[in-house]
């Protein structure tokens, strides 16, 4: 064990401190009167323009997350809050009527109010780790450690252009650092790949006397100096770096400084910004261009047609939004893969044609709905023939900030916590046999993050078990399970049934039913589909929970299939030039149990050929998918679709080229699942050509309000014309009783060989004289046949009422 990994196991042993994020709910006296008082401070609730305006001033600081504050009235929450620029005050804009008589007002995350409890009584947590009870034999290590130290010596070094060298269209015109850590492979010849790093939102500075920290100010207030985030990823970048990659960790202090209060986006455009000014350095330095440093640690080094991108947590969202804004450049960098572990994803961008692997950690507190999952959710049909490679992994045990060990009390330099609140939890909390340790979990994240770098940018194929859904291991992980799913490039992929619409060729028979919902909390009515997740919060549903800019576009169809007995069955016909699927490896697909399903729950996947021979298997022969996540209370248990995999050779008894129909019925006398994604599959790294997709933007505009009922026009624009259509899902976010009228989101089709689209924005006008324009955020999200550009813009209405 590396000397950092013990001195890392001994303290966090050492450090039991539990950080309460926030209090429990407030019980105000009066109702809804000025300056009622509650535990997080003081709340007002004011009629404005026929709606409730909320705001609460708090009594401290809210903690550094990634997540978005919200507010909640009577512990329901009201959505997203505004924060002011002192962080101390969070507001929102309500038609909800009930706002004017609550009894509480609270600060909520991920669409709930926060409790610190006892110890929690219920289902005790499997171990080791997490792990459910396996029929299907053990998962096989991997032939290539991806932890394992390679043959070149590392050396460190900084580069430093200050705290103020660049300026960020992304904060509204405010100054950030450029601050990088480097790893290099000492000796190694020629252009190397390049791997960058790009952490999450963490308080930007500290006074390292008293210990406070701060995040309202950029550069740091007097007394204070920057928190060093960019220098906890050691672990995978040594790695990295030992096996012949050049690694640059970079910092973004001065985003998470301003992210909240001045950008449309919660910081994404300006850490796609960061990276990419970095990229543009690097290059230059590579040519013996530039900053004097840079050019001495690259010139020659690095070969920019080869870059991956890591980033933790809002980090995450910047590295894919850093990759469609390379992609929309007219000579992009060759970025090849892309990593957003414990990511945020507030506009559900898609990142079609691009290798990526999503890491969730089971117990995140921090971004507790991990709504990363709709990267890879998202990215699945965004565009036919994709030739990625992309996989999700859920890793049991593991919380938000030990990936970071400047996140990790006892080994950080500046305070540092455990995201996961309650310390009792008998699945999360820290004494609880499933969860892993700082240092266990810094170990599976070194292991993971460069293992995807090294399989997809080093073609080291024995890494693949990894990340493919067929459930390889590797010691270097330690204990810690995770489980994986994984889409195959559309070259190695046959589509038998995607499960994301309706289909007629699909057949239910016997006591069974099946339809295809989306989405949770009835939030989509216009994708004309029911919702999933029926009992669960939006914390225990990542690929469902709404997001903060496309709260009502419609999320991650799938198959909800329920059998009463066990003649109910699915059945899929395969096409005539389809029915040979001997080229392939596997029969895949995706698989959870349905929340409201009791007792044992199974399914029978039979593979018919065109003689009528036919070979069954149960899914709990071969996946563990159908096995609930543990947990006792929200935000646990997860439910999160899980691969099933059957090597086509066990297909034993029926002829490969002639396979007529998959039927999947109930193995158990009861049941309901969720199903995704039924395919025939042969795994492959896959390779990166996003940059040949058009790019779509949403155009601003300004209107009058006029005296009645109306609508605003407004377009969608191509970067290039698309040889398909290109579909795009708009969210206006409204709030409170405005002229802007808060209605679902709505997709716009710009046609084939076609520039644009209009779309209309409702706007109800009146006579009433308003003290100014209003302004209200315009969101393009889950594009399909295009990547997006510009997401973000406003729709301006003017009062035209005379005083």
């Amino acid at each position: 064990m590396r000397a950092w990994t013990k001195a890392l196991a001994a303290a966090v042993t050492a450090v039991t401190l539990s950080t309460s994020l926030l209090p429990g709910p407030a019980h105000a006296e009066p109702p809804g009167s000025a300056g009622s008082a509650g535990d997080d401070g003081t709340w007002t609730v004011e009629p404005v323009g026929g709606g409730h305006r909320v705001t609460l001033r708090l009594n401290k600081p809210l903690p550094v997350r990634d997540a978005v504050p919200e507010l909640a009235a009577d512990g329901r929450s009201l959505g997203p809050a505004e924060e002011s620029p002192d962080g101390m005050t969070l507001t929102v804009v309500t038609p909800d009527p009930a706002v004017a008589t609550a009894s509480s007002v609270d600060v909520a995350w991920n669409g709930e109010v926060p409790r610190v409890t006892g110890a929690a009584v219920g289902r005790a947590a499997p171990s080791p780790a997490g792990s459910p009870a396996r029929t299907h034999g053990k998962p096989a290590p991997v032939p290539v450690d991806p932890a394992a130290p390679g043959p070149y010596a590392v050396s460190h070094d900084e580069y430093d252009l200050g705290d103020t060298a660049i300026t960020l269209e992304g904060l509204g015109g405010r100054q950030a650092e450029i601050r990088a850590k480097v790893y290099l492979p000492a000796g190694a010849p020629g252009r190397r790949p390049l791997v960058v790093f790009l952490h999450g939102r963490h308080s930007a500075c500290y006074n390292p006397t008293t210990r406070a920290t701060s995040n309202t100010q950029w550069p740091c207030p007097a007394g204070q100096q920057p928190i060093a985030s960019y220098q906890g990823y050691d672990g995978p970048a040594d790695v990295l770096a030992s096996q012949g990659y050049a690694v640059v960790s970079v910092s973004a202090n001065g985003v998470n400084a301003a992210d909240n209060p001045y950008s449309e986006d919660r910081g994404a455009l300006a850490r796609g910004e960061v990276v990419m000014r970095h990229l543009d350095l690097l290059a230059d330095a590579a040519k013996g261009v530039g900053d004097a440093k840079l050019v001495s640690l690259f010139k020659d080094r690095l070969d920019m047609s080869d870059v991956g991108l890591m980033g933790h947590s809002r980090g995450g969202e910047g590295v894919v939004k850093a990759a469609l804004m390379n992609a929309g450049r007219a000579k992009p960098y060759g970025i090849r893969a892309v990593l957003p572990l414990a990511p945020t994803d507030f506009a559900r961008a898609t990142l079609p044609g691009t290798p990526m692997a999503v890491i969730l950690p089971y117990c995140d507190g921090d971004v507790s709905n991990q709504q990363g999952q709709h990267f890879y959710d998202d990215s699945r049909y965004a565009v036919d023939g994709d030739p990625a490679f992309r996989t999700s992994l859920m890793v049991m045990g593991a919380d938000h900030n030990f990936f970071n060990t400047e996140w990790t009390p006892g080994v950080a330099h500046a305070p540092a916590s455990d995201d996961w609140s309650n310390r009792n939890d008998p699945v999360c909390g820290g004494s609880a046999p499933s969860r892993l340790t700082a240092a266990e979990q810094y170990a599976v994240g070194t292991a993971y993050i460069a293992g995807f770098f090294r399989l997809v940018q080093g073609g080291e194929q024995g890494l693949l078990p990894l990340f493919d859904g067929s459930g390889g291991t590797t010691p270097s992980a330690g204990r810690a399970v995770v489980h994986t799913v994984a889409q195959a490039p559309a070259a190695g992929r046959l589509d038998v049934a995607a499960f994301t619409s309706p289909s007629p060729s699909t057949q239910v028979s016997g006591a069974a039913t099946a339809v295809v919902c989306a989405g949770m909390l009835d939030r989509s009515p216009q994708s004309g589909l029911p919702s999933c997740a029926s009992a669960l919060t939006t914390s225990q549903a990542p690929s469902w929970t709404p997001a903060t800019y496309a709260g009502n576009v419609a999320s991650t169809p799938v198959l909800r299939f329920s059998w009463s007995d066990p003649t109910g069955a699915v059945t899929v016909p395969l096409d005539k030039p389809d029915q040979n699927v001997s080229r392939y490896d596997a029969l895949t697909f995706r698989a959870a149990r349905d929340e409201t399903a009791t007792g044992e729950v199974d399914l029978a996947v039979e593979v018919v050929d065109k003689t009528g021979a036919s070979r069954t298997f149960k899914v709990s022969e071969v996946s563990d998918a159908l096995t609930p996540f543990p947990g006792t209370a929200s935000p646990l248990p997860k439910t999160w679709l899980r691969t099933v995999r059957v090597p086509l050779s066990a297909f034993t008894g029926v002829k490969p080229q002639q396979i007529s129909e998959i039927r999947i019925s109930g193995a158990s006398q009861k049941g309901a699942v969720y199903l995704a994604d039924l395919a025939f599959t042969t795994m492959a790294a896959g390779e990166a050509r996003t940059d040949r997709l058009p790019q779509v933007s949403v155009e601003g505009t300004t209107v009058d309000e006029g005296d009645g009922p109306g609508t605003a026009l407004m377009k969608v624009r191509l970067s290039e014309k698309s040889r398909t259509p290109v579909t795009v899902q708009i969210q206006t976010i409204a709030t409170g009783a405005t002229p802007v009228v808060a209605s679902a989101a709505q997709e716009v089709v710009i046609p084939a060989r076609s520039l644009e689209a209009s779309f209309q924005v409702p706007v109800n006008g009146d006579t009433a004289v308003a003290s100014a324009p209003q302004s209200y955020q315009v969101v393009a999200s889950v594009p399909v046949n295009a990547t997006i550009g510009g997401g973000f813009t406003r729709l301006l209405v003017t009062d035209d009422d005379m005083s």
